[in-house]
C-alpha cells in the first residue's frame, strides 16, 4: 500500500473527493466541501448528500401516499408513480411499510442506498 492511501490517526478522508485531510478539518482544502460528523443514534442518520433518514421517514408516514418521500430521496420517477395511483391508497400502504423500513435501516445502509446525489 502506498503512503497516499494510508492515513494516520490524526487524518481522515474527505467525504466528497477522498483526499487526506486533518481529522479536525471542517472543510476540505482540496474540494471545499464541508465535512460533517454523523450524529449519534440510529434515527438521525444523514447521508453524504445531506438527506436525513428521520426526515425521509416522517415524509413517508405523513405524505407517503403522494410520494413526497420518494421525491425527497431523489427518486422522482417513483414519486410520480405514487402520485398517479394515490387515489387507490395502495401507495399509502406501501409508504407506511417504507416508513418502518427507513426507521429500522442502519445508518450505513441508508447512506449507501440514498447517499448519491
Amino acid at each position: 500500500m502506498t503512503s497516499d492511501v494510508m492515513k494516520s490517526d490524526s487524518e481522515k478522508f474527505c467525504l466528497e473527493c477522498g483526499a487526506k485531510i486533518r481529522r479536525a478539518a471542517e472543510i476540505c482544502p482540496k474540494c471545499g466541501v464541508r465535512q460533517f460528523t454523523p450524529p449519534l443514534g440510529g434515527l438521525g442518520a444523514v447521508a453524504p448528500n445531506g438527506k436525513s433518514k428521520i426526515v425521509a421517514a416522517v415524509l413517508a408516514l405523513f405524505l407517503g401516499g403522494f410520494g413526497v418521500h420518494k421525491f425527497y430521496l431523489g427518486q422522482p420517477g417513483l414519486g410520480i408513480l405514487y402520485l398517479l395511483f394515490c387515489w387507490t391508497f395502495i401507495p399509502a400502504v406501501v409508504a407506511f411499510i417504507e416508513f418502518i423500513i427507513l426507521l429500522t435501516m442502519t445508518d450505513d445502509a441508508f447512506a449507501a442506498k440514498y447517499g448519491q446525489s
